[in-house]
């Protein structure tokens, strides 16, 4: 299947920059076969038609409404100092069916500024690499303190690195539709963080014996949902 984004209601529209790449880069021929999405459970299936620099769909036939992932997995996780571990997180956690990523900041939060669009496309890809007809949401960039007040503490876990207070084993967690899950920065969290979201009645989870950074614990979290989704 070769994926691409772009509209499907009210009428079937290629991206403007899917069109580029299709055109520019893939050197693909009026007349082949793709697939375009618009991200939201819609597919539409047809022909390429070129009209000089511009490119649309000869439908064939369109899905409305495909299913959702079995579990709406929500990472909250600090942005790391190294853009880069976070848009490979994004990426990993994209192909593993987080439903939501949230950029928090923290205490400890080194990056302050991000490229939310460039994330979002980023995400985009990772989807249509995928096959994903349902794209992740990426939400900007947030404090932490404003991000709990959001949260339900029934849904939600947090992912810390403080062996002196409780934490519960990841297997013991049985994920239902929803479910929320915060990973800290390089550093972790504050003990004012932790003391706070202890506060909210959010339980603390281990994530194994070895200490993870940042990145792979976002994407330890993403890989052990998408098993229990199996």
């Amino acid at each position: 299947m070769k994926l691409f984004y772009g509209e499907i209601f009210p009428e079937v529209k290629i991206n403007d920059e899917e069109q580029t790449h299709i055109s520019k880069v893939l050197r693909m021929r009026d007349g082949e076969e793709i697939f375009v999405t618009d991200g939201k459970g819609n597919l539409a299936k047809g022909n390429l038609a070129f009209e000089g620099k511009k490119i649309s769909l000869d439908t064939s036939d369109i899905r409305e409404n495909l299913p959702k992932f079995s579990t709406y997995l929500h990472i909250a996780i600090a942005p790391t100092k190294n853009i880069d571990r976070i848009e490979f997180f994004l990426e990993k956690a994209t192909e593993m069916a987080v439903s939501e990523v949230s950029l928090i900041q923290t205490e400890k939060t080194e990056r302050k500024n991000l490229n939310i669009d460039k994330l979002r496309k980023q995400s985009i890809a990772a989807s249509k690499q995928s096959l994903r007809f349902h794209f992740p949401v990426v939400n900007d960039l947030v404090r932490f303190s404003d991000f709990i007040k959001t949260l339900d503490p029934k849904t939600t876990f947090v992912a810390h690195c403080n062996e002196n207070l409780e934490r519960i084993d990841l297997h013991e967690i049985n994920p239902g539709k929803n479910i929320t899950f915060l990973i800290g920065p390089e550093g972790d969290f504050s003990d004012k963080e932790i003391q706070l979201l202890a506060e909210c009645g959010i339980r603390a989870v281990s994530l194994g014996n070895q200490r993870l950074r940042t990145e792979t614990a976002g994407v330890f979290v993403a890989a052990w949902n998408y098993f229990k989704m199996m």
